[in-house]
């Protein structure tokens, strides 16, 4: 029996591994493929943006896959998968995910299914708009880089030259062994597939930094709308510096609409009608986000709104 390819997917929130992620589905059209979806909150918004035909989907909520509340599940969840026949089984980890203990985790896989999964290497995606700003504040970034063994440096549409050139330079300094390539939208050469990017390792096995304490506080935002896009804009650009990320579907007076918020940039998608509103937020500052989340939509949205951890 041929063995399934393993590839795990890391990069702070914001970072784009949701639309790389469908990028590799893309390319890996007619293969048998399986997805691991790994998100901090108990809403999965980026689950329902990758579902299609055939494909093996599991999602583990409210935790980090390399932390002792979840790591259990993400084995079994690959056990699972053990089972299906793939050839290629693709882990998107949580923005927080701090996988170096990757290694030890997919040792305990390889004792419930021996033989099934080749690890072909952890992909790292970077931003290059906020990841010199955002790695002062997380550990988990530098970690990230570190332990790839390929970096995606994205979203370089959004900066100058000189300032992806001081990007490459701190990435360089983290990992100077992976390669890195940089890319918009995550487009890029999709031949790594086919290549084993372990050989480009550059740290080995370690406790992770995850833990119960150390996971953002995760809030859930609900709406029946119709909410204004111009109140919901207004909303969300005071509220971001708060937050890491702000990502969900909310129904605007222009129509249904896939909102994203990373650092100071909001995108707005068209997207199919949904029972509710749901925007997941992911606070910088713990539980004292609650309040000016509170505050800014009484002040500026007219709509009803409900807030739910």
């Amino acid at each position: 029996m041929a063995q399934t390819k393993l590839f795990v997917l890391t990069g702070f929130l914001g970072a784009g591994k949701t639309t790389f992620l469908k990028r590799i589905l893309h390319n890996l059209e007619g293969k048998k493929v399986g997805v691991i979806q790994n998100d901090l909150g108990k809403v999965n918004i980026d689950g329902e943006l990758i579902e299609k035909d055939g494909l093996e989907l599991r999602e583990i909520s409210q935790g980090s896959i390399y932390c002792s509340c979840r790591k259990l599940d993400f084995v079994k969840a690959l056990a699972e998968l053990a089972q299906r026949n793939l050839d290629y089984v693709l882990v998107e980890s949580s923005g927080i995910g701090d996988p170096s203990n990757v290694e030890e985790l997919l040792q305990a896989v390889e004792v419930l299914a021996p033989d099934v999964y080749v690890f072909s290497g952890l992909i790292c995606l970077v931003d290059a708009a906020n990841f010199l700003a955002d790695l002062e504040s997380r550990e988990e970034l530098s970690r990230q880089v570190r332990h790839a063994n390929m970096i995606l440096l994205n979203k370089t549409d959004l900066v100058e030259p000189q300032e992806q050139e001081k990007v490459l330079e701190t990435l360089r300094e983290l990992n100077p062994v992976s390669p890195i390539c940089a890319a918009a939208f995550g487009e890029v050469d999709m031949a790594f597939l086919e290549e084993d990017l372990r050989r480009y390792q550059y740290v080995g096995n370690e406790a992770s930094l995850n833990s119960s304490e150390s996971k953002p506080k995760t809030l859930v935002l609900r709406t029946a709308g119709p909410v204004k896009k111009a109140e919901v804009d207004a909303f969300l650009r005071q509220l971001a510096p708060q937050c890491w990320r702000m990502k969900g579907f909310l129904p605007l007076d222009t129509g249904w609409s896939q909102v994203d918020v990373v650092g100071k940039y909001i995108d707005y998608k068209p997207c199919p009608a949904r029972e509710q509103g749901e925007l997941v937020i992911i606070s910088r500052i713990g539980p004292a986000v609650i309040r000016p989340i509170m505050d800014g939509w009484k002040e500026l949205v007219t709509a009803e709104m409900t807030l739910r951890n």
